[in-house]
C-alpha cells in the first residue's frame, strides 16, 4: 500500500505548527474546491487529498501516530531488502498500526464512496473520520471570496449593500471611508463546514470606480474648481459641490490661477471612526469669458489700454 506525505499534500514542513497547518489547508481547500473548479475531476481529487491529510495533522493523536509511523516506514526503506524506490514494502509490519483491519489494512473500513484513503482507513480504522467511526471529525468549511464595486459617492456614505455570492444573496452594511483594494472578512457566509463543523468565511474586496472630480491620497480629497476671471480679480463668494453638500467659500479679490485652498474636514471619512475626516484641497482653476460680444471686446480693450505693461 502507497505511503500519503501528508506535509507534502499541504506544502508545509513536519515542524509546522497547528496554526501553519490550518493556514495552508485553508489556502489550498479554496484554490481547489470544487466550487470554484467544476468539472475539474482533478481538482476534485486534489481537494478530497487536502481533506485527508487535513484531517490527520490537524488532530493531534492522529497526527503523532501518522509521524511515528512516518518514521518507521522510513527506516525499513532504507535497510538492505527494503522498499526502494516506490517498491511495495512487504515485509513491512502493519499490524502494529492498523486498526484491527489485519496487515494490509483490507480495504478502506469507512465504506464505498468515502472520500478517505485505503491508506487512512488502515492506518486510523477506529479513530475517527468516514461513516463507520461516527462520521468525519468537524472541520471548518472553506472561505469564499468576491469583488463589490463601489462609486467613490458610495464609498464615502456607506450604506446597505446586496451581493449575491454562490447563488446567495447576502445583505451588507458597508461602513463609510472603505478603500480601493480593502477586504473585510464575513465569517460563516462561505463555504458550509464538515460534519458539522463551522461555516468559511466571505472575503469581499471593494474596488473602488474612477471619479473624475477628485483625486484621493489616502483621507485627503484635492478637486479642482474652475473660477471666473472676473471674480478672481474683484473677489466674491464662490459655491463648491463636496461629497457631504455644497460649501460656500469666500475668495480674496486678485486671486491666482492655481490658488490653492484647504477645507478641514471635507475630505474623506476615516474608516470605522465616526466623525474623522481627512481635508478637501481646492485648486482654483481661472476661465476666461467665451465668444465676446463686440461691447464685452471693447471694455477689455480700455481695461488693457489702462495697463500697458500686462
Amino acid at each position: 500500500m502507497d505511503y500519503k506525505d501528508y506535509y507534502k499534500a499541504l506544502g508545509i514542513e513536519k515542524t509546522a505548527t497547528p496554526e501553519q497547518i490550518k493556514k495552508a489547508y485553508r489556502k489550498l481547500a479554496r484554490q481547489h474546491h470544487p466550487d470554484v473548479n467544476p468539472n475539474d475531476k482533478g481538482a476534485e481529487q486534489k481537494f478530497k487529498e487536502l481533506n485527508e491529510a487535513n484531517e490527520v495533522l490537524s488532530d493531534p493523536e492522529k497526527r503523532k501516530k501518522y509521524d511515528q509511523f512516518g518514521s518507521d516506514w522510513q527506516r525499513y526503506q532504507q535497510q538492505p531488502g527494503g522498499a526502494g524506490r516506490g517498491a511495495q514494502p512487504g515485509g513491512f509490519d502493519w499490524s502494529q498500526y492498523t486498526q484491527g483491519q489485519g496487515q494490509g489494512g483490507g480495504g478502506n473500513p469507512f465504506g464505498e464512496g468515502e472520500d478517505f484513503s485505503d491508506f487512512f482507513g488502515s492506518l486510523f480504522g477506529n479513530m475517527g473520520g468516514g461513516r463507520a467511526g461516527g462520521g468525519t471529525r468537524p472541520g471548518a468549511g472553506p472561505d469564499y471570496q468576491a469583488e463589490l464595486e463601489l462609486s467613490l459617492d458610495e464609498a464615502y456614505h456607506g450604506g446597505p449593500r446586496t451581493i449575491t455570492v454562490h447563488g446567495r444573496n447576502l445583505r451588507l452594511t458597508i461602513q463609510p471611508g472603505v478603500a480601493d483594494g480593502q477586504t473585510i472578512r464575513l465569517r460563516d457566509q462561505g463555504g458550509p463546514g464538515r460534519q458539522g463543523g463551522p461555516n468559511g468565511s466571505l472575503l469581499i474586496t471593494f474596488r473602488l470606480r474612477p471619479d473624475a472630480r477628485y483625486a484621493r491620497t489616502g483621507h485627503d480629497l484635492t478637486q479642482d474648481v474652475p473660477v471666473s476671471v472676473y471674480k478672481a480679480l474683484l473677489g466674491g463668494e464662490q459655491t463648491v459641490e463636496t461629497l457631504s453638500g455644497p460649501v460656500k467659500i469666500k475668495l480674496k479679490p486678485e486671486t491666482p490661477n492655481g490658488t490653492r485652498l484647504r477645507l478641514r474636514g471635507k475630505g474623506f471619512p476615516v474608516y470605522k471612526k465616526a466623525g474623522e475626516f481627512g481635508d478637501l484641497y481646492l485648486r482654483l482653476t481661472l476661465t476666461l469669458p467665451q465668444h465676446l460680444t463686440d461691447q464685452e471686446k471693447i471694455l477689455i480693450q480700455q481695461l488693457a489700454d489702462l495697463r500697458p505693461e500686462a
